[in-house]
């Protein structure tokens, strides 16, 4: 059935070295790519490539990402692609080491495109909670088009969902703003044995009965300030908010409206229980991709000229509304953290999944970085993206 997704022998033998090359069209592909063939499951089973593909010459791909050369149009080039060599060298460390991309974007250019292990230009990597990121930006589409507004972010999710049983809640559930939510603060507290039983019962969680489900089965919601906690309820509880104000669904809103003026064409996006697209986990983007996304929010929802989201909104999305541990601060469903580098500090904005997906976004430097890898863990590129590259770009 996947003959063709596996048919790369040959481009493997011919994959290029160490050295840094010219890209000629053999950035490494898998031929014959269809959607059927994307899914974590397939990809978990792409070979190694043989060797790295390290390129400080991106090719022009004619898919919105205007390129450069490193070094000339930024950036030590030396020292980039000697961290870039790095990842590609050999570790038994099952918590680092299995990075498989690295873009490197530079004051509107992309600079650096390299390939490891299981990374290939146009297959779409599976992201986890990375995706909760672009969820954030659905919300923040949606605004743009009038379907919400940036006070709507401060109503209770309920008063959005016309198909839940109050009389069903426990005490304080229409307290839940969608503010709240997407910042992991909706107070909703499932025990283990709750979850497990829902679990069993998948046809309750369909459509708004996810929701219904939560607020049914969860401790009672305190008013706030309450505590954060990093769970999967928030932002499936933001995806049904999208569904329930845009036109259609929210499947064909991110398809048509947010990715598609972007030329994201090629991605998957898992259904969640509910119907809805997963909104923790669950999505598959390719690199090149993922730095759009970047761009995005270093433009302040300008993509091309065409405002998509509002700066607003972006602004607030990526700032620090609550520390959680140490440097770590979350808005809706980013990341920000200020880094010492050198004795000097620079704010960064992140998308983060766990095994190792990141969009790292130094305004103050218009840097970004994006990494993808199939570590055990986060990795380590929170500590070495900064290090190695800020003092790169200076």
């Amino acid at each position: 059935m996947y003959r063709c997704f596996w048919a790369i022998t040959a481009f493997l033998a011919a994959a290029p070295g160490w050295a840094d090359q010219a890209d000629n069209g053999l950035a490494p592909e898998v031929t014959d790519l269809n959607a059927r063939d994307i899914s974590y499951t397939l990809e978990k089973k792409l070979p190694y490539l043989e060797k790295p593909f390290i390129n400080s010459a991106p090719r022009d791909r004619k898919d919105g990402i205007v390129v450069g050369l490193l070094g000339k149009d930024g950036g030590d080039r030396a020292a980039v692609l000697a961290f870039a060599r790095k990842l590609g060298e050999t570790s038994e460390n099952p918590k680092a080491g299995k990075t498989d991309s690295l873009l490197i974007s530079y004051r509107g250019k992309l600079l650096l495109e390299a390939y490891y292990r299981r990374g290939r230009a146009n297959y779409p990597h599976y992201q986890m909670s990375i995706t909760k990121s672009y969820t954030a930006l659905a919300v923040g589409r949606a605004i743009q088009l009038g379907h919400l507004s940036m006070e709507d972010l401060s109503r209770p999710v309920v008063s959005f969902l016309k198909e839940l049983k109050p009389d069903e809640w426990v005490e304080g559930a229409d307290r839940i703003t969608l503010h709240e939510a997407m910042h992991m603060r909706s107070g909703i507290r499932l025990k283990d044995e709750v979850v497990k039983r829902l679990r069993r019962s998948p046809e309750q969680l369909r459509g708004q009965g996810q929701v219904q489900s939560y607020l049914a089965n969860s401790d009672s919601i305190p008013a706030m300030p309450r505590d954060y906690k990093y769970q999967g309820s928030d932002p499936s509880m933001t995806m049904q908010v999208v569904n329930a104000v845009v036109p259609g669904t929210a499947e064909t809103f991110i398809r048509k409206e947010l990715l598609g003026p972007m030329g994201i064409t090629r991605y998957h996006w898992q259904d969640d229980t509910s119907g809805l697209p997963k909104a923790a986990a669950g999505s598959s983007f390719r690199s090149r991709d993922m730095v759009k996304m970047g761009l995005l929010i270093l433009g302040k929802g300008v993509w091309q000229g065409d405002q998509l989201i509002p700066a607003a909104f972006i602004e607030k999305a990526t700032s620090p509304l609550i520390n959680n541990f140490g440097d770590n601060h979350y808005g809706y469903f980013w990341w920000y953290q200020k880094v010492d580098v050198g004795g000097k500090t620079y704010v960064c904005k992140q998308g983060r999944g766990a095994g190792g997906q990141f969009i790292f976004v130094f305004p103050e430097l218009d840097l970004i970085a994006v990494v993808t890898a199939h570590n055990k863990g986060m990795g380590t590129m929170l500590r070495d993206v900064p290090q190695q590259l800020v003092p790169a770009f200076l």
